[in-house]
């Protein structure tokens, strides 16, 4: 199924490489002249992380047998290089790859580049190394053989193209005997087994890791099969899956987002109007981008799957859309997520996150950052504030509540009500996730659901003991100017009301005395309001962690009600 969606996601896409081709990143050139002497390196990098990237002919699936590149390589490979053993141990490495370039020099020996490279490779590896020592360049590239664009390749003298893009010298020609060969599983064609199929890496794993692999001699193997014949992949499904699994891993792409350790992937499956802007719109919302106006973004974000999913924007009966959770580990690579669903589907999904995060925002808030974000989200509930420092299973249990529309996971809830009681206070974000979480919740029963603002006929004792203390709160701000009261009583008055709020009403009393008439009686006014709609019994004992987040809310609710109070006052004087 993945594979299919990634092999269709390849046809659909239309600008990647041919069969047989790929684009890889080639972070050092080997520049020679025309009769094979080295003359230097040259820096393709892009940043610290990227190079450049050139058409090459695919690169080879390696398991432990040494296998060669079509003249470009690692340095193990090209000059028999690496700061993990000495010269005589990488000179398997270096032969291989020599013997590569002499069997490529047998076909095209009238080739004026490739005669330089043939040439280079006739002079003793040692004396090689020694001169490329001298190169300004060595000691940056010995720092960074373990990058992933570490790769190098020749360029001769006065050319621009360097050897391993050269077309002339690239055969692709295939052998594809589609009566002997075995029934691809991807594809259902009878074609040539991949015996070892293409590495795409992942932040986090190794520069080998696969998505698909099997390991030799340990209990993988069956009825006599060994590697990619356990579960036969075509040639042209593996190149198609690789490629466009690469192409949805590169450093710019805006197919992917990542929290913590974890890449999600995500597609559609045409290049509908529709499916473009889902796209778009997906990385807006869980990806990273430099932006002025985020909240700007976000709204343009729910405006555009609100519109896929009313049919405002047309989606296509038959498109679909595909989110791919992947986690290195060790040389593979873990599917920890994977959904297909009709496009417009997914739209109502996305809305209905928009919907159940979506609560009362004033401009009393001094972040200005969209809250409905994933990483909003899971740094809202984390020590340092950043996202990569939740707990490992929540951003995956997130990102499927958000995407299949499940309840949001309890762990997020839990998380959040620590981090309130540690701060003493609630943000939007918090309020969101709690209001969020327990409207999820209750979507099968018949408990009455939160608001996005304040809710005068909600009786819910957690919610009015909630509303309560943001009304002490607050008087007690517009007498002396602090909250030690939020800050003395918070967490024991949303946990046992019945033992604290006797006190803080008594110390509500004193602080109404310090106000002017009016003040005084809309205030008091607005304490026997809720009062009333209190337990006759009083106060209760004790509320659950449902309730306790029900406090949050109303006392949220409440706190901006109040601010919008001020403000309107303000603005009529």
């Amino acid at each position: 199924m993945i594979l299919k969606a990634l092999y269709d996601y390849y046809h659909r896409s239309g600008d990647l490489p041919v069969l047989g081709m790929e684009l890889k990143e080639i972070g050092f050139i080997i520049v020679i002249d025309k009769y094979g002497n080295f003359l230097r390196f040259e820096d393709r990098r892009i940043d610290k992380k990227s190079a450049q990237k050139f058409l090459v002919k695919k690169s080879v699936g390696r398991s432990s047998a040494p296998v060669a590149n079509y003249l470009y390589d690692n340095s193990q490979y090209v000059f028999g290089y690496s700061d993990k053993g000495d010269m005589e141990n990488m000179r398997k490495y270096f032969e291989v790859f020599k013997a590569k370039v002499e069997e490529i020099y047998d076909v095209f020996s009238d080739n004026v580049a490739l005669k330089a490279v043939y040439t280079f490779y006739r002079q003793d590896p040692s004396i090689m190394v020694e001169i490329m020592q001298n190169d300004p360049l060595w000691t940056d590239i010995i720092k960074n053989l373990n990058k992933k664009y570490s790769i190098f390749s020749f360029l001769i003298e006065g050319d621009t193209e360097i050897v391993a893009s050269k077309r002339e010298l690239i055969n692709l020609e295939y052998d594809d005997n589609e009566i002997l060969g075995r029934p691809c599983l991807v594809i259902g064609k009878h074609s040539k087994t991949v015996e070892v199929t293409t590495a795409t890496m992942i932040p986090g794993s190794q520069a080998t890791a696969k998505l698909v692999a099997f390991q030799v001699n340990s209990g993988y193997d069956s009825y006599g099969k060994s590697k990619g014949y356990n579960a036969p992949i075509s040639e042209e499904a593996e190149f198609a899956y690789t490629t466009a699994l690469n192409h949805l891993l590169r450093s710019d792409s805006h197919n992917k987002f990542m929290i913590g350790s974890r890449t999600f992937l995500f597609w559609a499956s045409s290049n509908s109007d529709a499916s473009k802007a889902s796209e778009d719109s997906l990385f807006a919302l869980f990806g990273r981008t430099e932006d002025d106006d985020p909240n700007k973004r976000i709204e343009l974000v729910r405006h555009t799957f609100m519109s896929i999913f009313s049919g405002d924007l047309p989606a296509n009966k038959d498109d679909r859309f595909f989110i791919l959770g992947l986690a290195p580990n060790s040389a593979r690579i873990a599917v920890v997520y994977w959904n297909e669903l009709p496009l417009r589907e997914f739209a109502g999904l996305i809305s209905k996150h928009f919907t159940d995060m979506e609560i009362a925002d004033t401009d009393a808030r001094k972040e200005k950052k969209p809250y409905m974000s994933l990483y909003s989200i899971l740094g809202s509930v984390t020590l340092g504030g950043k996202s990569s420092d939740a707990t490992p299973n929540l951003p995956d249990a997130v990102v499927k509540s958000v995407f299949q529309g499940l309840p949001y996971p309890f762990s997020l809830f839990q998380a959040c009500i620590r981090r309130i009681r540690a701060k003493q206070s609630i943000n939007i974000t918090r309020a969101a996730i709690i209001k969020a979480y327990l409207n999820r919740l209750n979507d099968n029963n018949n408990n009455k659901k939160l608001d996005i603002m304040l809710d005068k006929e909600n009786q819910n004792q957690g919610y009015l003991c909630g509303r309560l203390f943001a009304v002490l709160d607050k008087i007690q701000e517009d007498a002396n100017g602090i909250h030690s009261i939020r800050e003395r009583y918070m967490n024991s008055a949303s946990a046992t009301p019945a033992m604290v709020f006797a006190t803080i009403l008594n110390l509500s009393t004193h602080h109404l005395e310090k106000l002017n008439g009016g003040g005084q009686i809309f205030y008091e006014r607005l304490k026997q309001e809720i009062i009333s709609k209190l337990d006759a019994n009083g106060f209760p004992a004790h509320l659950d962690l449902q309730d306790q987040g029900r406090f949050f809310v109303g006392y949220y609710h409440q706190r901006q009600t109040l601010f919008s109070s001020d403000k309107n006052n303000k603005t009529e004087e």
